[in-house]
């Protein structure tokens, strides 16, 4: 940003930071939002000229410091929309001022402008270098002085404006996310959803020491289903089963997704081998609980499925791939051994066996 300098007559003391003038403006800008300035000048006939006409320009709200230290006490508590900072302090000078008030910002931006009696091109690098937006000479002409009032909070305003976009299309994202990730005839996470989730709980799983478990399960004979109830009655069926995961994944992080068709999946985090067969086996009881009809089923008259777990604390050569084949080859084994159950990959058990023991 290139610095504006103005040129001015030093007058002989008493000094004045404002220089003697008929000329005075009021606030034209249509804003009428609140507008704070925090003044830090050690002389206290130049800080109240200063304040006088802040006040007069049309600020709502003027603090005050005479030293550095002050001065970052009020900054780091009440951030002010804009800083008046003097290069000449007692202790701290204004250069070391600007510097920590910036560090005190991270990701965020005050204006800051520097006062001085200096007028080098030195001066004016140094306050760019220390975090300062713009320099003015004293003593200050109103006009000039209000002119810069107005250009930085025409500035300040911009990038409110543009923050405040930002977060509209993060928010827009994300809910745009959530729909491309989202199953529309099940309300459940899809396909894209689960790799992508399944992808990151692995590697918090294996940052964290933490075992991982992941479900896929299967319609018992939903073909059948669906040949004789008809596509309208099945997807029914498959809402009502969404709806049945959705209660049955009730920690924050667990999920449950549509995986494609009459397939569905969950990934359960921090949920050993023993906590995975226990909740395998509640999800078939509420299964048989709920007793959705089944008129063609070989197993029976309701409905029923057959799922396959793996579980594991994830180590470098853990992926998403290899869990989802585990898990696969215990939903093969799981409808070899007559379905309506789940197998354990890793205990190489079935809920079945693990319910008589």
């Amino acid at each position: 940003m290139v610095l504006l300098k103005e040129t001015a007559v030093i007058p002989t003391p008493p000094p004045s930071a404002i220089e003697p003038t008929a000329a005075r403006f009021t606030s034209s800008h249509a804003e009428n939002a609140p507008f704070s300035v925090l003044v830090v000048e050690d002389q206290a006939s130049m800080r109240a000229s200063l304040v006088k006409e802040l006040q007069h320009a049309g600020v709502t709200e003027v603090m005050e410091a005479a030293d550095g230290q002050v001065a970052l006490q009020l900054f780091k508590l009440r951030r002010p929309d804009l800083v008046l900072l003097d290069i000449r302090l007692p202790g701290l000078d204004g250069y070391g001022v600007a510097h920590q008030m910036r560090e005190s910002e991270p990701g965020d931006w005050t204006p800051i402008i520097f006062l001085s009696g200096l007028d080098t091109d030195l001066d004016v690098w140094r306050g760019i270098e220390s975090g300062g937006d713009d320099y003015l000479v004293k003593p200050v002409k109103p006009i000039v002085l209000v002119a810069k009032l107005r250009a930085m909070r025409r500035l300040l305003d911009m990038r409110r404006r543009l923050i405040s976009m930002s977060a509209e299309l993060h928010l827009a994202n994300q809910r745009l996310n959530e729909m491309v990730e989202m199953d529309a005839l099940t309300g459940l996470v899809n396909r894209r959803g689960f790799d992508r989730i399944l992808h990151a709980e692995i590697i918090a799983a294996r940052r964290d020491g933490t075992p991982l478990t992941l479900m896929l399960c299967d319609l018992d004979h939903f073909k059948r289903y669906n040949d004789s109830c008809g596509h309208v009655k099945g997807d029914e069926c498959l809402r009502a089963i969404g709806k049945l995961l959705r209660e049955v994944c009730m920690r924050p992080r667990d999920v449950a997704s549509r995986y494609g068709g009459e397939e569905f999946a969950m990934i359960l985090p921090k949920t050993p081998r023993s906590g995975a067969m226990t909740f395998a086996r509640a999800l078939g009881k509420m299964l048989r609980v709920r007793a959705l009809p089944h008129p063609d089923s070989p197993l029976g008259e309701v409905l029923t499925l057959s799922g396959g777990i793996t579980t594991c604390i994830p180590d470098e050569s853990t992926s998403a791939e290899s869990m989802v084949m585990r898990a696969d080859q215990a939903l093969y084994a799981a409808k070899a051994q007559g379905r309506d159950r789940f197998f354990s990959f890793e205990m190489q058990m079935d809920t079945i066996e693990q319910r008589g023991n």
